[in-house]
């Protein structure tokens, strides 16, 4: 079992080294001298193989896989250990925690800052809420849990499903924790042709799950809603991209993070 106190291991894929030390380097959280394990990896193939080498590799029981592009505020990890002792009396079997998910039944928990979707998702809550799936932004697990991620889910979609539903395979809950965090991200006008890879490799792996809501879109049996949203994308992208309305990263993420005033107990 876990201590509330303990160090943990944060694991970050790096695929630009400017973003990287901008926005989850420069985190508030990291400002005071520490002792947890950063394992900040380039070059990886997929988040699933990636995440699996880190989980053998981690020094600590608890693990968080973060976008490189996630601010966590000075309050985060307090925010952390306050669900951790929460769920230590409630579930101390949990699966996966996260800071931003779904529920089977579309219903969306969690309270972040998003800048490729402009602006605040969710709302503020008190004590982790039980959720079908987690946002990839943010995956929190144990590896005393014995959970692994798909090695033949390739790229870096839908992993944060995966997790979630190897948890449920196993009788373990998924849970969105109250810990605000700041996603400094892009818009995602288009989904590329690996999101399509790989949603159909979840839909075929975990299709007895089906219908699976995620933070992006729904898999269903007949695909119905990926075509909806597709649809609604490329009717969009073109005025998007001719009128220079896509939002981008903001350029200072930490003074933007202190002017959201979230840094602070959740």
């Amino acid at each position: 079992m876990s201590t509330l106190n303990e160090t943990v291991t944060f694991v970050v894929p790096v695929s630009d080294n400017d973003t990287y030390e901008e926005n989850f380097s420069a985190s508030p959280l990291f400002n005071e001298r520490h002792q947890h394990q950063i394992l900040a990896i380039q070059n990886a193939s997929s988040a699933s193989k990636l995440y699996n080498w880190a989980i053998d590799k981690s020094l600590t029981d608890i693990l968080v896989f973060v976008h490189q592009d996630v601010l966590l505020p000075a309050s985060w990890l307090r925010n952390l250990r306050k669900a951790l002792k929460y769920l230590a009396e409630t579930d101390p079997l949990w699966g996966v925690l996260g800071c931003y998910g779904f529920t089977k039944d579309s219903i969306n928990h969690g309270h972040l800052y998003c800048s490729g979707n402009g602006g605040i998702l969710g709302r503020q809550f008190d004590c982790p809420v039980e959720v079908q799936t987690l946002d990839e932004i943010v995956l929190i697990l144990r590896k005393s849990s014995g959970l692994y991620f798909d090695n033949t889910l390739p790229y870096f979609h839908f992993y944060g499903t995966d997790i979630c539903m190897a948890a449920a395979d196993r009788g373990m809950k998924c849970y969105a924790i109250p810990a605000f965090c700041f996603h400094n991200s892009n818009q995602t006008v288009l989904f590329p042709k690996e999101f399509l890879k790989c949603y159909n490799h979840i839909k075929k792996h975990w299709r007895k799950y089906l219908p699976i809501r995620t933070s992006c879109l729904l898999i269903d049996r007949f695909n119905y809603y990926l075509y909806k949203v597709y649809i609604r994308q490329i009717l969009r992208y073109p005025l998007l991209r001719s009128t220079g309305k896509i939002r981008r990263r903001v350029k200072d993420p930490v003074k933007f993070l202190e002017k959201l005033k979230y840094d602070k107990e959740d």
